[in-house]
């Protein structure tokens, strides 16, 4: 097939910075339109006429719909998980319109962590064992009545920040109250779930299913705590790299028959045809990977990590995953490694500083084998860029190893200016020196 195909790109953020700028090399890509053209990154490859021009709201649905019309929007391409859990897969999946993501019923995977506990042990999947609760008082009870040591997750969406790893009973009893009684995560906090913390570390594992075959992508390591030596709050995550080194071919075998199989034909058998992305958040134990959570959507930043060692088409795999021909095409990666390393603003993940002027991307792009990808910046009136989130930029680079990824992401990152500016010189470091 040789038509071009013009495509819709849901999200703002920098994977969706990743994924456009891995959409614009292939060769049927059309008219890339975008959601969010304040990101400088997307606007720089979409255009400055191709933003959607309707609200992203399923109260103007009709709109929605005509505009894909209209612009002839071939595929719609979601980055984040709160649309596809608001159910807009559903409405703008038409015949001639390709929609890569799956529905609202597949989404309860991430946005209902409860729903997809059950679906784990319908289906024997290897899990943490977990109670779940609606009632504060109950919840506590509970954690006064055991000796172990537990994770509290709020079961809904609350934007990678709804894990609270306790130390002791006390701060159990805390998070309790800070996500059920101070509704600290919203109404993602309704329900919790109080889950035995399990030892081992932790990799992230990509698939593409087109709910019925099976693709699996490059593996990678996130680094979800603030602060170096993994402390501090959970964020989205300060940085990642791919592939990680603890997933070997026999362990992946493993991952895809106890794991990936068994959860697509759960979600089959439930009579939910789901095609999109499906993450993995895995900790590998000393009795096996158990599943720490789903994902319907691509890491922030795995992404951005993945997506310059993949050395395929982007789009075509996208295609083929939504049209149920995912058997047929081959996906490949780039030899080596690359490292992602996040800049943050000061008071992530709590009221992040906006406004400040950023120098120095420029100076880092020139650099070979670097890619800056945008998050939480924008343009003020001056037409500089400036911050204007918690997670700013993604500083990644390629390397014939690790070690060379993650100098030269190091050294990029560094030349990158603003004000309060904050990053972990961690990243991949135990992993570096695991491998020498």
């Amino acid at each position: 097939m040789s038509d071009s195909i013009n495509v819709l790109l849901v999200g703002g953020g920098g994977r969706e910075h990743a994924l456009a700028w891995k959409l614009a090399q292939s060769p049927r890509l059309g008219d890339l339109w975008i959601t969010h053209p304040t990101n400088p990154g997307l606007a720089a490859i979409a255009g400055p006429d191709r933003t959607l021009p309707v609200p992203l709201d399923l109260r103007e649905k009709r709109r929605l719909v005509h505009f894909c019309e209209k612009k002839n929007i071939a595929l719609v391409v979601f980055g984040p998980e709160d649309p596809l859990a608001a159910g807009f897969a559903d409405v703008l999946a038409a015949p001639g319109r390709a929609v890569f993501g799956p529905g609202a019923d597949g989404a309860r995977l991430e946005a209902d962590k409860a729903w997809a506990k059950h679906l784990m042990r319908t289906a024997s999947i290897p899990t943490a064992e977990a109670r779940t609760f609606k009632d504060p008082d109950a919840a506590r009870a509970y954690i006064e009545s055991r000796e172990v040591s537990h994770v509290i997750k709020a079961s809904g969406l609350a934007r990678g920040k709804g894990v609270i790893v306790p130390d002791s009973i006390d701060e159990a009893l805390d998070a309790i109250d800070r996500i059920m009684v101070e509704r600290a995560f919203g109404s993602a906090g309704d329900t919790i779930i109080i889950e035995e913390r399990l030892d081992g570390p932790e990799v992230s594992v990509f698939a593409l299913t087109d709910g019925r075959a099976i693709t699996i992508l490059e593996t990678c390591q996130d680094h979800k705590r603030l602060g170096e030596g993994d402390t501090g709050p959970n964020t989205g995550g300060m940085g990642a790299f791919c592939p990680s080194p603890l997933v070997d071919a026999q362990l992946m075998q493993t991952i895809e028959r106890e794991i990936l199989v068994p959860t697509v034909d759960a979600l089959r058998r439930d009579g939910i045809d789901y095609r999109g992305v499906l993450y993995l958040g895995l900790m590998l134990t000393h009795a096996g990977p158990k599943v720490l959570e789903y994902n319907v959507r691509f890491g922030d930043p795995e992404c951005q990590a993945l997506m310059p060692r993949l050395d395929a088409d982007l789009l075509e795999i996208m295609l083929a995953t939504a049209h149920r021909r995912l058997a047929d095409i081959d996906v490949a990666w780039k030899p080596g490694a690359t490292c992602c390393v996040v800049l943050a603003a000061e008071g992530y993940p709590g009221t992040p500083r906006k406004g400040d002027p950023i120098e120095g991307i420029d100076t880092a792009e020139a650099m070979e084998n670097v890619h800056v990808f945008h998050a939480g910046t924008i343009r003020d009136k001056a037409g500089r860029i400036v911050t204007n989130g918690g997670r700013v930029l993604s500083v990644v680079a390629c390397g014939g190893d690790l070690a060379e990824a993650r100098e030269t992401a190091y050294r990029a990152a560094d030349l990158i200016r603003f004000e309060g500016k904050v990053v972990r010189r961690d990243i991949a470091s135990a992993a570096v020196a695991a491998a020498t």
